[in-house]
């Protein structure tokens, strides 16, 4: 006998990677030129030239040393540096202390629900979202309550976030710059989000936690602002990875930044850490502990994806699709020709254009389109998009 859940969980890949793995196999096929793949978030701009000259120095220097287990939370000169580097951009004081490394932001996740969810315990999550969110949630004992899409813009619906709150809400999930959307939350959004927080926490005699993912943080256009939300609310953890800004999904390092300022901080910070040893995450790659951050200023050659996303809005509205303008992130979220999001998709799908049905991000009658992708393909693709548009006039 096994645990029919995690079975379960094994033997039914996500919708992404369902289709990412089907674009694999449809290329041996066909070619991988005939298959138009923006299923998956793997960054196609390459590293900065300084990751792997960094990776290449300290494998030269340190070879005895570099492939070493460090300590559980991280090393020390790196969990500084990565302190530095944010107290340099946003004013604040943190110390070493305050970060625990992680394997990418999925594990800082896990790490953080898990340490924070008791019986009962509940989380709030904003549609459209990452659709993991609900598996590590869950996995963590706790509920998800999701909170429907404000489909005009993608910020938050407040109405229905306040009446979705109660004394079982331990914390409330928060995705800016958004996968799928691009969206980025205004200051005007998180510094009503945080009054709400303050005043309900206040309210239910226990702090709601704001766990802020922010895998695509440096991932803006046009100058947009990221606010940094521990400066607008003070109960708030946030949870980062280097996949996305330094083009590194497949070395997994990322943190879990608990401020001192945030209630029961030390509590907190010994939860995330007591999680992840149950969870097995002896430390986090040591090679990318060092590299990362040292390279913690820089971010990958994001123009690509401004190009990309630039020649997506204006080609697909021009086609009559309804998008919404992405401000960061590299996903395009436009509306379904038909409600059913998962039949267009599939129609899409006849034409070797591989994108995401909305409803798996809480999202029904949208699809997530991926521009982290070549701009020749992406300039390849456009008579499909065209073609599927005219198929339904």
């Amino acid at each position: 006998m096994v645990s029919e859940r995690m079975r379960g969980l094994g033997t039914a890949r996500s919708v992404i990677r369902e289709l990412f793995e089907y674009g694999n196999a449809r290329a041996a096929h066909v070619g991988r030129e005939n298959v138009f793949d923006f299923s998956i978030g793997n960054p196609s701009v390459p590293s900065p030239d300084a990751v792997n000259e960094t990776a290449i120095r300290l494998l030269r220097e340190q070879p005895d040393q570099i492939h070493a287990y460090t300590s559980a939370q991280g090393a020390a000169d790196a969990r500084q540096r990565f302190a530095d580097s944010l107290n340099r951009r946003f004013g604040t004081d943190y110390t070493a202390d305050r970060f625990y490394l992680t394997v990418g932001a999925a594990a800082s996740l896990c790490c953080v629900f898990n340490g924070l969810s008791c019986p009962g315990d509940e989380f709030v999550v904003f549609a459209p979202y990452f659709p993991e969110y609900k598996v590590f949630i869950e996995g963590a004992g706790a509920k998800m309550v999701l909170i429907p899409p404000e489909v005009e813009a993608f910020q938050i619906d407040f109405d229905i976030f306040e009446r979705s709150l109660s004394q079982h809400t331990k914390g409330v999930l928060i995705n800016s710059p958004n996968n799928p959307s691009g969206t980025v939350y205004s200051r005007e959004t998180l510094e009503r989000l945080a009054g709400i927080l303050t005043r309900k926490s206040q309210e239910y005699g226990h702090p709601i936690y704001l766990i802020s993912d922010e895998p695509y943080r440096e991932i803006v256009y046009a100058g947009v602002e990221v606010p940094w939300v521990p400066s607008l609310y003070r109960d708030t953890i946030v949870c980062y990875s280097f996949s996305k800004s330094l083009s590194l999904p497949g070395e997994r390092l990322g943190y879990v930044l608990v401020p001192k300022e945030a209630a029961e901080s030390g509590d907190v910070y010994a939860a995330v850490a007591g999680a992840g040893r149950s969870l097995g995450y002896v430390c986090a790659p040591s090679l990318f502990q060092q590299v990362t951050s040292r390279c913690c200023d820089l971010t990958s050659d994001i123009k690509v994806y401004e190009e990309n996303a630039r020649l997506l809005v204006t080609s697909l509205r021009e086609m009559g699709y309804h998008v919404v303008e992405p401000q960061g992130a590299f996903y395009l979220f436009p509306r379904t020709l038909e409600a059913d999001d998962a039949a267009f998709c599939e129609r899409a799908k006849k034409l070797d254009l591989l994108i995401v049905p909305g409803s798996g991000f809480g999202a029904p009658g949208h699809t997530r389109i991926s521009y982290c992708v070549q701009t020749d393909m992406i300039r390849r693709a456009l008579p499909k998009f065209k073609e599927l548009a005219e198929s339904y006039r």
